[in-house]
């Protein structure tokens, strides 16, 4: 999600693959390099070996219920084939980062954008900018899950609401904070916490460093503090928010926001690290190495 068409963009629509109003495209399929699969293989099997332990169940068998193929990039169509019949959600492919009601409405009619190009071999451990690893590893096997399709629809439709309210920075506060840095607890024997966010779960550094360094804090999950707390978009999170379950996901945002948001509009936002007295502590971050400035 953007409020801006990036660069990148800018280059596939003069390359001529944007074609429809909704800034979908055909997968172009016969673009992609040896190199490009080579990207994927290698970042594939280095993220599926490293998230076990890791990563929530719902995750890996979302991976194992879509069979992504491990050795090459993905088709779409044939991946949306098995991903509808699960819970009716199909992937559609986009020349990059859309423009923020675009990628409402696909949500709310349960398409998800994934970005066609792979990133180069020398981006392999950090690309801001989304890629086709990070949007279809990351997001797309937890589509599979009926709970957090459920919210991710329903997200898009608030997100549309919004849009016509002028409150998109708090609603992408929640997509920051949810859907690509989200933890959540495990209610195994073993305990603990697990990854569920996108932005992690593609991420090797982020997938080690969201569940075993003590700089960063872990606050229960709270939707006014969330849509009033500003993020990084340069380095690791100085704070995650942790939830009990995707039905807490779900009954959160299927309440009307305005009044959430409304609320939070009304003070200043608080900083990326803050704790404050009123958050629910499940540790409470050193800082250290975080960067001073740039919380957005």
């Amino acid at each position: 999600m953007s409020t801006v068409i990036t660069e990148k963009l800018h280059e596939q629509f003069d390359a001529g693959l944007v074609t429809r109003a909704d800034f979908t495209i055909d997968q172009p399929y016969d673009r992609y390099s040896t190199v490009d699969h080579a990207v994927w293989q290698q970042l594939y099997a280095r993220q599926s070996a490293l998230l076990r332990g890791r990563v929530c169940e719902p995750f890996l068998t979302g991976l194992e219920r879509l069979g992504l193929a491990p050795a090459r990039i993905p088709d779409f169509a044939a991946l949306s084939d098995k991903l509808m019949p699960t819970t009716g959600w199909q992937i559609v492919a986009v020349p990059g980062l859309v423009p923020d009601e675009v990628f409402f409405d696909h949500l709310a009619h349960r398409r998800f954008p994934v970005t066609w190009w792979m990133r180069r071999p020398d981006q392999l451990d950090y690309l801001q900018e989304p890629d086709c690893f990070h949007d279809l590893f990351g997001h797309v096997p937890l589509l599979s899950d009926p709970v957090f399709a459920d919210y991710m629809q329903l997200y898009g439709e608030q997100g549309l609401a919004a849009a016509q309210h002028g409150l998109l920075p708090m609603l992408a506060r929640l997509y920051w904070y949810t859907v690509e840095f989200g933890l959540m607890r495990d209610h195994s024997a073993a305990g603990g916490l697990k990854i569920y966010g996108a932005g992690i779960a593609s991420s090797r550094s982020e997938s080690i460093y969201s569940l075993e360094s003590d700089a960063p804090n872990r606050l229960a999950f709270d939707l006014a503090r969330i849509v009033n707390t500003q993020f990084r978009i340069d380095t690791v999170q100085k704070t995650y928010f942790v939830i009990d379950s995707f039905e807490q996901l779900f009954d959160a945002v299927r309440q009307e926001l305005g009044p959430v948001f409304a609320k939070a509009a009304a003070s200043a936002p608080h900083g990326a690290g803050d704790v404050l007295p009123s958050d629910g502590i499940i540790h409470r971050g050193t800082g250290a190495g975080w960067l001073k400035d740039g919380d957005v």
